[in-house]
């Protein structure tokens, strides 16, 4: 099983400086890539403090002069916010100045708050059509010499300006959840990016059953891979422990906030949550994110993901996101690589 860093600009404070912000992050990238981890992915967003990344392909091809080994992911660029041949050129590009380095992870995307802003009226039934209307399209432009006439986008005879170094294209990744999607990206020769979010083991085995039925509905294709995203934090000792919890369920209760956009909001930033709204969460807790996410020292990780290897998953992504500080986040960050990467050599 492969190991990589999941990562955005996360602006929690208006006193935060966001060029800082960016420092701290590119300082993560290079942390992965020195340390022998196999990717750096980060998103796209838009107008939310929450995670800053307007554009994945700007922060790839910055962090492309920082980092030697690491490939560069998109995970994920939202597929309704992009023209085929505007995807499918500028995906070139990066790969281009990449040096072949270029993952392209694709979603039909996950918050209501930015469809009413960049794609007015769309709901996420319609997300998901223009994901999968995208996919085809980009790997034709890749190809050259493609007319296409969607449901969504039409347009004579054309081929991606540039091309890509990968031959075929960089590997494309489909961020899926339901049948559905796992069947559509296994169809269309996709790799699969899952998240469990908060609902832990039951949740990830039950991920890989659906990308395992995927799989034998179309044994014509080749196995793709499956990467298991997923919040992690290696602590230095069982207080540590805790107090990550704590501060992964803060995390979760903004999340949550803005997935459920009926809070204000204020020059990007959410309207502040007090103590006691978020200890009066139904179901987000401390002890459930001790539970269901990977919090714990570093033996108590490696047993974690030893289980998830088992059950077939190639990749596991950090997630580093977590409103903890840079500091916090560089020494969990550390000590995977340092006590937890090496049992798994």
């Amino acid at each position: 099983m492969k190991f990589s860093l999941f990562a955005h600009m996360e602006r929690i404070s208006p006193e935060e400086d966001q060029k800082q912000l960016y420092e701290e992050f590119v300082a993560l990238c290079k942390i992965a890539d020195e340390g022998g981890m196999h990717a750096v992915w980060t998103g796209e967003h838009h107008g939310m403090n929450f995670t800053i990344a307007p554009n994945p392909f700007l922060n790839l091809v910055d962090l492309a002069r920082h980092t030697k080994n690491v490939r560069l992911g998109t995970g994920t660029v939202i597929a309704p916010f992009w023209h085929p041949i505007r995807l499918a050129g500028e995906a070139a590009m990066t790969d281009i100045i990449t040096d072949g380095r270029l993952d392209l992870g694709v979603a039909r995307g996950a918050y209501s708050f930015e469809y009413e802003r960049l794609q007015p009226g769309m709901d996420a039934w319609e997300a998901g059509l223009r994901m999968r209307e995208v996919i085809p399209a980009v790997k034709q432009l890749w190809a050259g010499n493609y007319t296409h006439d969607g449901e969504y986008w039409a347009f004579p005879e054309t081929t991606s300006s540039p091309q890509p170094v990968q031959k075929d294209g960089p590997p494309i990744w489909v961020a899926a959840r339901d049948p559905n999607s796992h069947e559509f990206a296994v169809s269309n020769g996709c790799n699969v990016q899952v998240t469990p979010l908060w609902q832990g083991d039951g949740e990830i085995a039950d991920l890989m059953t659906k990308f395992n039925a995927a799989c034998a509905k179309f044994p014509e294709q080749p196995r793709p891979k499956i990467m298991l995203l997923l919040h992690t934090y290696v602590a230095d000792g069982p207080e540590d422990v805790k107090r990550g919890a704590e501060e992964l369920n803060r995390f979760y209760n903004y999340f949550g906030a803005w997935f459920m956009n009926k809070r204000d909001i204020d020059q990007g930033l959410i309207a502040p949550l007090s103590d006691e709204e978020i200890a009066a969460h139904p179901f987000y807790s401390p002890e459930a994110m001790e539970r269901d996410l990977v919090i714990g020292e570093a033996d108590a990780v490696i047993e974690r993901l030893k289980g998830y290897e088992a059950l077939g998953y190639d990749e596991y992504s950090f997630w580093i996101d977590s409103s903890m500080s840079f500091e916090r986040k560089k020494a969990s960050l550390e000590r995977f690589i340092r006590d937890v990467m090496p049992a798994f050599q």
